[in-house]
């Protein structure tokens, strides 16, 4: 029997200077708390695409399959 996919939706709020360690590869993991209150560590260079000299602040949706692998990560 196959496991289904597992979304979490999460809000990121972090600016340029603190998430350079993160970008740089200094810092490997992200903590975020998802809508239902799960704290969830996911890699840093999943954010790197949406980056900018703001930093990063968005709403996220990421899906994982069953193993916990990453399978999508978009802005909402």
């Amino acid at each position: 029997m196959q496991q289904s996919n597992q979304v979490f939706l999460f809000p990121l709020n972090i600016s340029y200077e603190d998430f350079l360690p993160y970008y740089r590869g200094q810092v490997t993991k992200v903590e975020v708390v998802d809508s239902t209150g799960r704290t969830l560590w996911i890699s840093a260079r999943h954010f790197r695409p949406f980056f900018t000299r703001s930093g990063i602040k968005a709403y996220f949706k990421m899906v994982v399959d069953a193993q916990g692998n990453l399978i999508q990560l978009n802005r909402v």
